[in-house]
């Protein structure tokens, strides 16, 4: 069924239908259809531009179709250009010809940016709610695991921290992540039903009435922006993007860490794979699909940014294509922050290994420097002396706070007895704002 052809002399080609057709995708929008459907019905009823009857007659149509498709009595199948054609005919073929006036003041054009507004606002919640679900996890793992461990910069050992100071660190960036979406959410809550084409109607409708009734913030005035916009989707999928960068990052630390060269942490057998050929094999697949799923996401920020960098006002069926980048986008965000919320709350930390690798790699010389400092000497110059210690440390294969009082003292008269409490690894983590990181 098409809801166009009165003009055309010839029969569309075949394979022009099919390539045409995106109903295999969305159908996915059923539900927002039927939503968008009933208050579009409702105002026109509210507007005297449909009878009472009438509207009464499509909306059952329409609240019957919602249960059978839910109860799996009607099946979204069928050759339909799109999910609004289809349902257009099942209207029609449960309320007779009155369905055919569901369409007054409404163009496909609205009709599609409004089921995806509302997908998008339904969807993004979702991603939310996974994302909770994910930092409480976090903040569980980080709340067992106050052991120390080094901080790192270049990949290599830096300063002195805790397990649980580093995975807070993802907490916040995971946060940052739903405000963004909150902020999306936000933008985008304006409702686009009553542009029309582009140019509205002239019909006297109540854009106002259908906007209340599909819980939306206001009106979104310029109906020529309203079928064209995607910013929300372009804006929803880079925010998937950089979760998915979060979500990588953490993927890449949670490898390094669980091989033997750390020997940080170890995964559950339920998140790892084995080999086929290597029977001692504990490969860590759920992160480095991840980590390779990203590059998906990104090519779908990308795609969508290509489609519409250069197409003029309105809608162009380039557009088309936004709901499979959408789509695809919010799937694999949501598999990603539920594989990853169960690596979190089922890995083990190794802690005694974290602390022994504090051990080495002058951890402490940023201290001593401090340290330094709060004797008098300038920072610059206490950094200069530092990086002497550390030299000699290295040609004797010892760590700073292994050196006697007297080795130290060679290198700055201002070291004293009290040194060691600054330095030794046990004590960093109790020093000035350190202990926010236990």
């Amino acid at each position: 069924m098409k809801l166009w052809g009165g003009r055309f002399k010839t029969e569309e080609d075949s394979f022009m239908d099919k390539f045409n057709s995106s109903f295999n995708i969305d159908q996915r929008l059923w539900e927002q259809d039927i939503k968008g459907s009933i208050a579009h019905v409702s105002m026109l009823s509210k507007c005297h531009i449909l009878s009472s009857d009438e509207a009464e007659k499509i909306i059952k149509a329409l609240e019957q179709i919602h249960a059978e498709i839910l109860d799996g009595s009607l099946f979204l199948e069928g050759e339909f250009e799109d999910i609004h054609s289809f349902l257009e005919y099942q209207v029609t073929q449960k309320a007779g010809a009155v369905g055919k006036k569901m369409h007054t003041a409404r163009s496909r054009n609205d009709q599609v940016a409004l089921d995806m507004k509302l997908y998008v606002k339904l969807s993004g919640q979702e991603v939310i709610k996974s994302l909770e679900k994910l930092i409480s996890a976090i903040e569980q793992k980080s709340n067992e695991s106050s052991f120390p461990m080094p901080g790192y910069t270049h990949l290599q050992r830096a300063q002195i921290v805790t397990f649980k100071y580093h995975l807070m660190a993802y907490y916040e960036m995971l946060s940052r992540d739903m405000k963004r979406i909150e902020n999306a959410l936000s933008i985008m809550d304006t409702c686009p039903l009553g542009s029309c084409a582009l140019a509205g109607t002239t019909y006297p409708i109540d854009r106002e009435f259908t906007a209340a009734m599909l819980e939306f913030e206001a009106v979104q005035k310029n109906t020529m922006d309203s079928v064209s916009d995607r910013d929300y989707i372009i804006e929803m999928i880079s925010a998937f993007s950089i979760i998915m960068m979060h979500l990588s990052r953490l993927s890449e630390e949670f490898i390094i860490f669980s091989t033997k060269e750390f020997d940080f942490i170890a995964l559950s057998d339920a998140y790892s794979t084995g080999s086929s050929i290597m029977p001692q094999k504990k490969n860590p697949d759920s992160l480095e699909l991840v980590r390779g799923k990203t590059g998906r996401l990104y090519g779908n920020l990308m795609g969508i940014l290509t489609t519409m960098k250069a197409l003029p006002l309105t809608y162009n069926k380039d557009m088309q294509e936004d709901k499979q980048y959408y789509f695809e986008s919010l799937d694999t965000v949501i598999d990603c922050i539920t594989i990853i919320e169960g690596v979190v709350s089922t890995l083990t930390v190794k802690s005694e290994n974290m602390e022994k690798a504090t051990k080495g790699g002058f951890l402490n010389a940023t201290e001593l420097a401090d340290y330094l400092v709060k004797q008098g000497i300038a920072f610059r110059d206490a950094h200069s002396i530092v990086g002497q210690v550390v030299k000699h440390c290295e040609a004797k294969a010892m760590e700073i706070d292994q050196l006697s009082l007297e080795e130290l003292k060679a290198f700055s008269p201002h070291i004293k007895e009290d040194v060691y409490s600054y330095i030794e690894p046990s004590s960093i983590l109790k020093q000035g704002t350190k202990p926010d990181m236990l």
